[in-house]
């Protein structure tokens, strides 16, 4: 069975943030994903440098797409001001407690 990018976003719509009830797509955090035989690339977009959970972050995406037999690599930018507003207004309203 090949797997076609819808499957590998549908995968990705699972992976919530730990903190806040949303997954990192609708959050913002993870965009332009590709697949690319059997790879995966996507950009992560960190509303701030050095996140303190960035690595837990890569490895809550990377597991479930390595678990489909895919290779995953990111590219990590930082948020412009207009999506950190819209980032911190959705972590607002839907922070776990």
């Amino acid at each position: 069975m090949s797997i076609s990018e819808n499957d590998v976003i549908i995968t990705l719509e699972d992976v919530k943030h730990p903190a806040i009830d949303l997954s990192l797509i609708k959050l913002g955090m993870l965009k332009n994903i590709r697949l690319e035989g059997n790879s995966v690339s996507a950009d992560f977009c960190f509303p701030f440098p050095n996140i303190p959970i960035k690595e837990m972050l890569f490895s809550s995406i990377r597991t479930p797409l390595e678990g489909m037999g895919l290779t995953v690599t990111f590219t990590e930018t930082i948020m412009n001001p207009e999506e950190v507003q819209q980032f911190l207004a959705l972590e607002t309203a839907n922070w776990k407690n």
